[in-house]
């Protein structure tokens, strides 16, 4: 059994979506003054990796509380959308293959995050998230800042996700990592729980992925 990580550093100053609170962390305690070291954290719902619930996008759709935890953990597929170009948008026809639960798609693009190149990341068609939806698919994950173009006056892909009451990860890394294991035909499963914040649109994760077989 391996373990490969999946998300990014909360650090200060990170990459976040336009318009989204900044990220600072600092201390708040510490330990040669105060006796512990304590930090203090301030960050939006939708920072670093982290997950949407349906909530984001429509006050009627359900928030983080009310999702199901299954809808963040198990088998994953991950498909490769790599080599796009800049802005690139990602058609059904990328989702043929055999696809379970839970889909992550690598752009490749968390080679860019940190620099402006990371905002003109490949997106998924709405077409392509109908697909997704009717052929089951509840989770969808994606290496990118989001599923939509940004900045985007729309959101297509995810209001069809969103509608589907499916859950969206976003800023996800090491998707690389998994089409290797997976062309190798181990077993992937992932774990992407959120931090539970009442009511919300969505969470931060610590995103992983458990990789299972002879390397």
């Amino acid at each position: 059994m391996e373990l490969v990580e999946l998300s990014v550093p909360i650090v200060t100053g990170m990459p976040v979506y336009p318009g989204d609170p900044e990220v600072t962390i600092e201390p708040a305690l510490i330990a040669g003054r105060d006796g512990v070291n304590v930090l203090a954290v301030h960050l939006g719902s939708q920072s670093g990796t982290h997950v949407d619930a349906p909530f984001h996008l429509d006050d009627t759709l359900p928030d983080l509380d009310e999702l199901p935890l299954e809808r963040f953990v198990g088998p994953a597929v991950t498909v490769d959308a790599r080599g796009l170009a800049p802005g690139a948008a990602i058609g059904p026809g990328l989702f043929r293959g055999e696809l379970g639960r839970i889909v992550l798609v690598a752009t490749g693009w968390s080679a860019h995050w940190g620099t402006p190149a990371y905002l003109d990341h490949p997106h998924l068609t709405e077409e392509a998230a109908r697909l997704l939806v009717e052929r089951g698919v509840r989770t969808v994950g994606i290496d990118a800042l989001s599923v939509d173009p940004t900045p985007a006056e729309d959101f297509p892909a995810h209001r069809v996700l969103c509608g589907a009451h499916a859950v969206i990860a976003e800023n996800l890394t090491g998707l690389g990592r998994l089409l290797d294991a997976q062309a190798a035909g181990r077993a992937v499963e992932v774990s992407m729980l959120p931090i539970r914040l009442a009511g919300a649109d969505g969470a931060p994760v610590r995103a992983v992925a458990r990789l299972s077989g002879a390397p």
